[in-house]
């Protein structure tokens, strides 16, 4: 087991995986690095692949401060720095995808040579100008009812999330799987750092991203409708966009082939 020690004072578990150009993957919203366990055999055949649990998740040091996307970010940084790698392709699913866009928003593309979005809207919450947020989280309203869900049902809300996250009716084994790492992560982490990021608009900041970039669409997504995440790609200037006709949110686990096999081609360009 790997950690390291963040600018604050916090241990964050990462592990490297194979050889070849540096892929680092992050998770989404109380996810973990397993999450990546049908991907990453696979990757690391022709990749450096880098994986990191966020601080509070999985098996990082739970803490009760920092659980910002800024902070998060920061906590990325901390990574590369450590491993003092660069040229490093940086693959963010769901609320990853807004950590490196606040990374570059912050860092610009220091140590890095690529983008990869995963299925994220760049606005949680809909409005007049915006219809395309997160299905079970977009208002405040919606809001304050998962957080009475994490905290009087954290176990019933992780196993929610199987059935939210897959297009696909999840095994029994699935739930068990997901919910397990989902409940690595403290109730008051996961409303933590959802009130941060659910209240973030990043639409302004698709257009300046100068990094070639490739977005991951699930056509099937219940947790965003697929206008939301191709949105990204129509604003990153030069993005290429790949659909995913046969997954939900959990698209990486759904069409692993496909997906292992478009992210390489990406990384290996």
């Amino acid at each position: 087991m790997s950690v390291f020690t963040t600018n604050d004072g916090v241990e964050v578990y990462y592990d490297v995986r194979g050889e070849g150009k540096p892929l680092l993957m992050i998770p989404g919203w109380t996810c973990t690095t397993e999450f990546w366990s049908k991907n990453v055999d696979s990757l690391a055949a022709s990749c450096s692949v880098i994986r990191m649990d966020f601080r509070g998740h999985g098996r990082s040091e739970k803490v009760s401060h920092g659980h910002r996307i800024s902070r998060y970010a920061a906590d990325v940084r901390d990574l590369l720095d450590h491993l003092d790698v660069d040229g490093v392709t940086a693959l963010g699913w769901s609320m990853g995808a807004s950590i490196l866009w606040s990374y570059l928003e912050l860092y610009g593309t220091e140590r890095l040579a690529g983008l990869v979005c995963v299925d994220q809207s760049p606005a949680q919450y809909t409005g007049p100008d915006w219809v395309w947020g997160q299905n079970g989280c977009y208002d405040v309203e919606m809001f304050i009812r998962l957080c009475a869900q994490i905290t009087y049902d954290p176990r019933g809300s992780a196993e929610g999330l199987a059935y939210a996250c897959l297009h696909n009716p999840p095994t029994p084994e699935d739930v068990a799987f997901i919910a397990d790492e989902i409940s690595l992560c403290p109730p008051q982490t996961r409303i933590d750092i959802m009130r941060d990021h659910t209240n973030l608009d990043w639409r302004d900041f698709l257009p300046v991203i100068d990094l070639p970039t490739l977005v991951l669409v699930a056509r099937h997504s219940q947790v965003f409708d697929w206008q939301g995440s191709a949105y990204v790609g129509e604003q990153v200037p030069g993005a290429k966009t790949e659909f995913f006709e046969n997954s939900g949110h959990m698209l990486f686990w759904e069409e692993p082939e496909k997906f292992n096999r478009v992210v390489s081609d990406f990384v290996n360009r």
